[in-house]
């Protein structure tokens, strides 16, 4: 399993993905907004979700898991 982090503390603003879609590489799968900043999330590689560890509206912190890819 392939982790994705949150690279800064904010508030998941919207999920792109659901659990068994294909990603490539680059694909933007969360956006994370922190002081009034919408921020990307891109997956490194590409791979299927095989499970989403957060949900809109959560706070999240720098290095929190918000999905695995198999």
């Amino acid at each position: 399993m392939k982790k994705v982090e949150a690279a800064m503390a904010g508030t998941v603003w919207k999920v792109l993905v659901e659990v068994g879609d294909e990603v490539t590489a680059g694909q933007t799968v969360i956006i994370l907004e922190s002081m009034k900043m919408e921020i990307p999330v891109e997956v490194m590689m590409g791979g299927k979700v095989a499970s989403i560890s957060t949900a809109e509206g959560e706070f999240v912190n720098d290095g929190d898991v918000l999905l695995e890819l198999e």
